[in-house]
């Protein structure tokens, strides 16, 4: 798995605020332990309505069914076990605005001045 892969994943009910089910996953990093830190996406395209969310649009690259919302808002670490299936790849553009807003959704650039 490679930052920027977008896989499907389950996920358990936990909280109404969280997405659940079998949905697809951006992968922001594969670590070296048995999880790894994803970023859901919803085919809800009013989540936009949401800070730290992106619109990207289905292609032949990143294999979504929907146009989707990256919920950035909710990157979370899951075990690796969740991750059943590959689908596609995100296209540059996509993966440098889900840098940025993570940039911004964490407050990076103060430590990094």
């Amino acid at each position: 798995m490679h930052k920027g892969e977008i896989w499907l994943v389950e996920f358990p009910a936990v909280s109404v605020h969280e997405q659940i089910g079998t949905r697809p996953v951006i992968i922001l990093a594969n670590t070296e332990t048995n999880v790894c830190i994803v970023i859901p996406l919803t085919s809800n395209l009013n989540s936009l309505r949401f800070t730290h969310t992106i619109e990207i649009k289905k292609s032949e690259k990143n294999r979504l069914e929907s146009d989707s919302i990256a919920l950035i808002f909710q990157t979370r670490a899951i075990d690796k076990r969740r991750i059943m299936k590959r689908l596609g790849v995100l296209e540059e553009k996509y993966i440098n605005q889900i840098d940025e807003n993570i940039i911004r959704l964490f407050r990076l650039r103060q430590f990094f001045s």
